[in-house]
Protein backbone atom coordinates (compact mmCIF):
# COMPACT_ATOMS: atom_id res chain seq x y z
CA UNK A 1 0.00 0.00 0.00
CA UNK A 2 1.58 3.68 -0.88
CA UNK A 3 0.46 6.87 -1.33
CA UNK A 4 2.71 10.04 -1.62
CA UNK A 5 2.40 10.03 2.39
CA UNK A 6 3.23 6.74 3.99
CA UNK A 7 4.35 3.53 2.74
CA UNK A 8 2.99 0.29 4.35
CA UNK A 9 4.98 -3.38 3.60
CA UNK A 10 3.17 -5.76 5.76
CA UNK A 11 4.90 -8.56 7.34
CA UNK A 12 4.02 -11.33 9.21
CA UNK A 13 5.57 -10.93 12.55
CA UNK A 14 5.52 -9.31 15.74
CA UNK A 15 7.32 -6.78 15.01
CA UNK A 16 6.77 -3.23 13.47
CA UNK A 17 9.69 -0.55 12.40
CA UNK A 18 7.79 2.84 12.11
CA UNK A 19 10.08 5.62 10.38
CA UNK A 20 8.60 9.11 10.58
CA UNK A 21 11.48 10.88 9.46
CA UNK A 22 12.98 9.30 6.40
CA UNK A 23 11.12 11.27 4.13
CA UNK A 24 12.19 13.99 1.67
CA UNK A 25 8.86 14.84 0.09
CA UNK A 26 7.70 18.22 -0.10
CA UNK A 27 4.01 19.12 -2.11
CA UNK A 28 4.27 22.04 -4.36
CA UNK A 29 2.15 24.49 -2.02
CA UNK A 30 4.48 23.71 0.85
CA UNK A 31 7.56 24.16 -1.53
CA UNK A 32 6.46 27.66 -2.23
CA UNK A 33 6.71 28.26 1.54
CA UNK A 34 10.13 27.42 2.42
CA UNK A 35 13.35 29.74 2.41
CA UNK A 36 16.54 28.20 0.36
CA UNK A 37 17.50 26.44 4.25
CA UNK A 38 14.68 24.88 4.73
CA UNK A 39 14.68 23.54 1.10
CA UNK A 40 17.40 21.85 2.23
CA UNK A 41 15.19 19.35 4.41
CA UNK A 42 18.55 18.44 6.41
CA UNK A 43 17.02 17.49 9.69
CA UNK A 44 16.29 14.15 7.88
CA UNK A 45 16.59 10.49 9.12
CA UNK A 46 18.34 9.26 6.10
CA UNK A 47 18.42 6.12 4.90
CA UNK A 48 16.57 4.37 7.20
CA UNK A 49 15.40 1.72 5.16
CA UNK A 50 19.35 0.90 3.92
CA UNK A 51 20.34 0.90 7.68
CA UNK A 52 17.40 -1.35 9.10
CA UNK A 53 18.08 -3.46 5.71
CA UNK A 54 19.21 -6.42 8.43
CA UNK A 55 15.96 -6.88 9.77
CA UNK A 56 14.40 -8.73 6.94
CA UNK A 57 15.07 -12.12 8.93
CA UNK A 58 12.38 -10.70 11.48
CA UNK A 59 10.14 -10.27 8.98
CA UNK A 60 8.22 -6.97 10.12
CA UNK A 61 5.65 -4.93 9.00
CA UNK A 62 7.13 -0.91 8.18
CA UNK A 63 5.55 2.52 8.12
CA UNK A 64 7.83 4.95 6.41
CA UNK A 65 7.00 8.29 5.90
CA UNK A 66 7.45 9.87 2.44
CA UNK A 67 7.11 13.53 3.10
CA UNK A 68 9.88 15.60 4.96
CA UNK A 69 9.06 16.48 8.72
CA UNK A 70 9.56 19.93 7.88
CA UNK A 71 6.08 19.38 6.00
CA UNK A 72 4.98 18.14 9.43
CA UNK A 73 6.36 16.12 12.62
CA UNK A 74 4.83 12.83 12.54
CA UNK A 75 6.13 12.35 15.98
CA UNK A 76 4.85 15.88 17.83
CA UNK A 77 1.86 15.61 19.96
CA UNK A 78 -0.79 17.06 17.02
CA UNK A 79 -2.34 19.08 20.11
CA UNK A 80 1.03 21.34 20.30
CA UNK A 81 2.26 20.33 23.46
CA UNK A 82 5.82 20.00 23.83
CA UNK A 83 7.43 16.38 24.75
CA UNK A 84 10.35 18.04 26.65
CA UNK A 85 8.95 20.79 28.74
CA UNK A 86 11.40 23.20 29.60
CA UNK A 87 14.27 22.21 27.42
CA UNK A 88 14.63 23.19 23.24
CA UNK A 89 12.84 21.22 20.63
CA UNK A 90 10.98 21.43 17.26
CA UNK A 91 7.63 21.98 16.65
CA UNK A 92 4.85 19.70 15.15
CA UNK A 93 5.59 22.03 11.86
CA UNK A 94 8.70 23.25 12.79
CA UNK A 95 9.59 26.71 12.52
CA UNK A 96 13.59 26.31 12.72
CA UNK A 97 16.15 23.99 11.88
CA UNK A 98 17.39 20.99 14.67
CA UNK A 99 20.38 23.80 14.57
CA UNK A 100 17.80 27.07 14.81
CA UNK A 101 18.05 28.60 11.75
CA UNK A 102 14.74 29.87 10.26
CA UNK A 103 13.12 27.67 7.33
CA UNK A 104 10.33 29.31 6.19
CA UNK A 105 9.69 32.66 4.17
CA UNK A 106 6.00 32.58 5.47
CA UNK A 107 5.25 30.96 8.40
CA UNK A 108 2.76 28.13 8.66
CA UNK A 109 -0.55 30.02 10.38
CA UNK A 110 -2.97 27.97 12.62
CA UNK A 111 -5.28 27.26 9.86
CA UNK A 112 -2.16 26.06 7.62
CA UNK A 113 -1.62 23.83 10.78
CA UNK A 114 -4.72 22.66 10.75
CA UNK A 115 -4.50 21.65 7.26
CA UNK A 116 -1.57 19.78 7.29
CA UNK A 117 -2.82 17.65 10.04
CA UNK A 118 -5.51 16.45 8.35
CA UNK A 119 -3.91 15.95 4.72
CA UNK A 120 -0.41 14.37 5.75
CA UNK A 121 -0.34 13.54 9.92
CA UNK A 122 -3.24 11.75 9.83
CA UNK A 123 -2.96 9.00 7.17
CA UNK A 124 0.42 8.17 8.96
CA UNK A 125 -0.64 7.86 11.85
CA UNK A 126 -4.24 5.89 10.74
CA UNK A 127 -1.49 3.46 8.82
CA UNK A 128 0.08 3.14 12.12
CA UNK A 129 -2.80 2.58 13.87
CA UNK A 130 -4.22 -0.34 11.70
CA UNK A 131 -1.33 -2.36 11.47
CA UNK A 132 -0.58 -2.44 15.59
CA UNK A 133 -4.52 -3.40 15.36
CA UNK A 134 -3.81 -5.89 12.60
CA UNK A 135 -0.74 -7.15 14.31
CA UNK A 136 -2.07 -7.59 17.80
CA UNK A 137 -5.28 -9.30 16.31
CA UNK A 138 -2.98 -11.89 14.73
CA UNK A 139 -0.33 -12.34 17.79
CA UNK A 140 -1.75 -10.83 20.97
CA UNK A 141 0.90 -8.05 20.84
CA UNK A 142 2.92 -6.20 18.81
CA UNK A 143 6.59 -4.84 19.39
CA UNK A 144 6.59 -1.40 18.08
CA UNK A 145 10.13 -0.07 17.07
CA UNK A 146 10.42 3.81 16.52
CA UNK A 147 13.52 4.19 14.21
CA UNK A 148 15.41 7.66 14.32
CA UNK A 149 18.43 9.69 13.36
CA UNK A 150 19.68 12.51 14.22
CA UNK A 151 23.44 14.64 14.42
CA UNK A 152 25.94 13.56 17.08
CA UNK A 153 26.36 17.71 18.07
CA UNK A 154 23.83 20.04 18.15
CA UNK A 155 24.57 22.52 20.55
CA UNK A 156 20.90 23.54 20.99
CA UNK A 157 19.18 20.27 21.68
CA UNK A 158 21.87 18.82 24.40
CA UNK A 159 25.52 19.72 25.17
CA UNK A 160 28.54 17.59 24.05
CA UNK A 161 28.35 14.58 21.75
CA UNK A 162 25.11 12.09 21.71
CA UNK A 163 25.49 8.57 22.22
CA UNK A 164 25.32 6.50 19.43
CA UNK A 165 22.44 4.57 20.76
CA UNK A 166 19.47 6.42 22.57
CA UNK A 167 16.84 3.99 23.36
CA UNK A 168 13.60 5.41 24.82
CA UNK A 169 10.79 4.03 26.87
CA UNK A 170 8.94 7.07 28.04
CA UNK A 171 10.97 6.24 31.46
CA UNK A 172 9.48 2.46 31.32
CA UNK A 173 5.92 3.56 30.51
CA UNK A 174 5.82 2.74 27.04
CA UNK A 175 6.87 -1.22 27.10
CA UNK A 176 6.92 -3.97 29.66
CA UNK A 177 9.90 -3.96 32.69
CA UNK A 178 11.12 -7.16 31.07
CA UNK A 179 10.89 -6.22 27.30
CA UNK A 180 12.59 -3.21 28.63
CA UNK A 181 14.98 -5.28 30.63
CA UNK A 182 15.94 -7.56 28.18
CA UNK A 183 16.68 -4.74 25.40
CA UNK A 184 18.95 -2.91 27.74
CA UNK A 185 20.84 -5.33 28.59
CA UNK A 186 21.82 -6.80 24.45
CA UNK A 187 22.58 -2.94 24.54
CA UNK A 188 24.89 -2.99 27.10
CA UNK A 189 26.54 -6.17 25.19
CA UNK A 190 27.67 -3.62 22.64
CA UNK A 191 30.93 -1.74 21.88
CA UNK A 192 29.01 1.30 20.86
CA UNK A 193 28.15 4.62 23.57
CA UNK A 194 24.70 4.27 24.69
CA UNK A 195 21.73 5.71 27.27
CA UNK A 196 18.63 5.01 28.58
CA UNK A 197 16.26 7.28 28.90
CA UNK A 198 18.78 10.25 28.04
CA UNK A 199 17.74 13.35 26.21
CA UNK A 200 15.73 11.15 23.93
CA UNK A 201 13.43 9.44 25.78
CA UNK A 202 10.73 8.55 23.18
CA UNK A 203 8.42 10.64 20.84
CA UNK A 204 4.94 11.02 20.84
CA UNK A 205 4.73 7.59 18.33
CA UNK A 206 5.99 5.63 21.60
CA UNK A 207 4.31 7.73 24.39
CA UNK A 208 1.20 7.15 22.39
CA UNK A 209 0.97 3.61 20.93
CA UNK A 210 2.99 2.14 23.75
CA UNK A 211 0.40 0.68 26.16
CA UNK A 212 2.40 -2.69 27.16
CA UNK A 213 -0.99 -4.06 29.66
CA UNK A 214 -2.64 -4.11 26.06
CA UNK A 215 0.24 -5.70 24.78
CA UNK A 216 1.44 -2.96 22.83
CA UNK A 217 5.44 -2.23 23.34
CA UNK A 218 7.05 0.84 22.05
CA UNK A 219 10.75 2.07 22.47
CA UNK A 220 12.39 4.36 20.57
CA UNK A 221 15.40 4.06 19.32
CA UNK A 222 17.39 7.47 18.38
CA UNK A 223 21.32 6.71 16.70
CA UNK A 224 23.88 9.26 15.63
CA UNK A 225 24.21 9.93 12.03
CA UNK A 226 27.85 9.41 12.85
CA UNK A 227 27.25 5.74 13.57
CA UNK A 228 25.91 5.08 9.85
CA UNK A 229 26.89 7.80 7.36
CA UNK A 230 29.95 8.95 5.85
CA UNK A 231 30.15 12.15 7.20
CA UNK A 232 26.90 14.43 9.03
CA UNK A 233 26.37 16.75 6.43
CA UNK A 234 25.62 16.64 2.79
CA UNK A 235 25.15 14.65 0.35
CA UNK A 236 24.27 12.15 3.53
CA UNK A 237 26.27 9.64 2.37
CA UNK A 238 25.48 5.84 3.39
CA UNK A 239 28.87 4.07 4.85
CA UNK A 240 28.19 0.44 4.67
CA UNK A 241 31.24 -0.33 6.26
CA UNK A 242 30.56 1.64 9.38
CA UNK A 243 27.49 1.04 9.73
CA UNK A 244 27.92 -3.16 10.08
CA UNK A 245 28.94 -2.82 13.86
CA UNK A 246 25.45 -0.93 14.84
CA UNK A 247 23.29 -3.37 12.52
CA UNK A 248 24.41 -6.11 14.50
CA UNK A 249 23.87 -3.64 17.82
CA UNK A 250 19.95 -3.24 16.44
CA UNK A 251 19.83 -6.79 15.80
CA UNK A 252 20.51 -8.09 18.61
CA UNK A 253 18.60 -5.60 20.39
CA UNK A 254 15.31 -6.28 18.19
CA UNK A 255 15.81 -9.89 18.71
CA UNK A 256 16.08 -9.54 22.70
CA UNK A 257 12.57 -7.26 23.23
CA UNK A 258 11.03 -9.49 20.92
CA UNK A 259 11.54 -12.40 22.81
CA UNK A 260 10.89 -10.89 26.04
CA UNK A 261 7.78 -9.65 24.52
CA UNK A 262 6.67 -13.15 23.25
CA UNK A 263 7.47 -14.86 26.56
CA UNK A 264 5.02 -12.03 28.42
CA UNK A 265 2.34 -13.13 26.09
CA UNK A 266 3.10 -17.08 26.83
CA UNK A 267 2.55 -16.16 30.61
CA UNK A 268 -0.69 -14.65 29.65
CA UNK A 269 -2.20 -17.33 27.57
Amino acid sequence: MSTEIVTVTRGPSPLILSMPHPGTGVPSEVTAQLNERGKLVEDTDWHMRQLYGFAAPFRPTIVEAQLSRFVIDLNRDPAGVSLYPGQATTELVPTTTFDGAPIWRTAPDSAEIERRKAAYFQPYHTALANEIARVKAEHGYCVLWDCHSIKSVIPRLFEGTLPTLNLGTNSGQSCAPGVETAAVAAMAGQPLTQILNGRFKGGWITRHYGRPFEGVHALQMEIALSAYLAEEAAPWTFDATKAASLQSALSAIIEAALAAAAAIERSRS
